[in-house]
């Protein structure tokens, strides 16, 4: 994974084109950048320039030329203590975050892990089953090597993302639309059935579908969704219009507007698996032509997140 690129993006980047903003860019020396981190994270100026193997007096002139190119003190003295002054404070949060992207460009170039955690930065459209998502990362959780972080947005949005290189995932279930000048992989994780889920019902009676939907309440994913665009169809096909309740783009409000509303909903059931098991809601009817399917979608990079890697070859061979 080329984690460079996010901290140079959304973190680094900004920073720097503050600082050039306001006339430090140009007399930024990076040397005596370091000289500075040294002596704050030591908190002393003869411990620091015993470590960095030069004389105090050269360590000092080496500060007061930052000082000057910022125009700002970095430090005050307490007694023999260095105090970090407020523009010392943020000087310091810069200095971290550039030199922890150095360190990690110098790991990536040498083919070796960037520093003691891997960043993971996952997408997942808004119609997407929270528990599906839950199944595919639950590898990750337990692991402290790893540091997860997750998007929820649209998939448009989320493929914009994946093409800056700001995720190194997106799960959907829809596939991305062909764009000759993007360059992703969309790989098929799994697919299941889509079922009309609804209350236990008093009499036990079957639902007969689709005649008994005519005029029935329903709760609907949004039209945006490929199961809905289906489902419209094969209602359209035998004459059927349902009473639309309500249509909602956010699986897990679905799952909470099925278990409280009491009207018959069109989910895959792992939306609503700990329902089912505890009987809370029941499979009413299972629609066999129609089928929800679970996608990631990965970019085409020369330094690929191997923790991706692995993380999809173990959900492929689970299914």
């Amino acid at each position: 994974m080329l984690t460079i690129g996010y901290h140079l993006i959304q973190y680094i980047y900004p920073k720097l084109t503050f600082l050039f903003l306001y006339g430090f860019m140009a007399t930024l020396n990076y040397h005596h950048l370091r000289y500075f981190w040294m002596i704050a994270n030591e908190n002393n100026l003869t411990r620091a320039a015993e470590r960095l193997h030069v004389s105090q007096s050269a360590l000092s002139i080496q500060l007061r030329q930052l000082e000057d190119s910022f125009g700002q003190k970095l430090f005050e003295r307490e007694g023999r203590r260095l105090v970090l002054t407020e523009a010392g404070c943020i000087a310091l949060d810069y200095a971290n975050a550039i030199f922890k992207t150095g360190d990690e460009l110098i790991s990536l170039m040498h083919n070796r892990p960037a520093g003691n955690r891997q960043l993971v930065r996952v997408g997942a459209v808004s119609t997407l089953s929270r528990n599906f998502q839950m199944e595919l990362i639950r590898p990750l959780l337990n692991r402290t090597d790893i540091e997860l972080v997750l998007h929820s947005g649209s998939l448009r949005e989320l493929l914009g993302k994946l093409s800056a290189h700001t995720l190194d995932l997106v799960l959907s279930n829809r596939m991305p639309p062909p764009d000759a000048e993007s360059n992703w992989h969309c790989h098929l994780m799994d697919e299941q059935p889509v079922s009309l889920i609804g209350k236990p019902g008093e009499d036990g009676a079957a639902l007969r579908f689709p005649e008994d939907l005519q005029d029935t309440p329903l709760l609907l994913p949004s039209i945006e969704s490929e199961i809905r665009t289906a489902f419209d169809f094969l209602l359209e096909q035998h004459g059927i219009r349902p009473l639309v309740i309500a249509e909602v783009d956010d699986m897990a409000m679905l799952r909470l507007l099925a278990k409280n509303s009491g009207h018959l909903t069109l989910v895959p059931p792992v939306v609503v698996q700990d329902e089912l098991r505890q009987g809370i809601l029941v499979e009413r009817y299972q629609i066999s032509d129609i089928r929800e399917r679970f996608y990631a979608i990965t970019p085409t990079r020369r330094f690929p997140n191997d923790i991706v890697r692995e993380l999809l070859a173990g959900s492929v061979e689970k299914n």
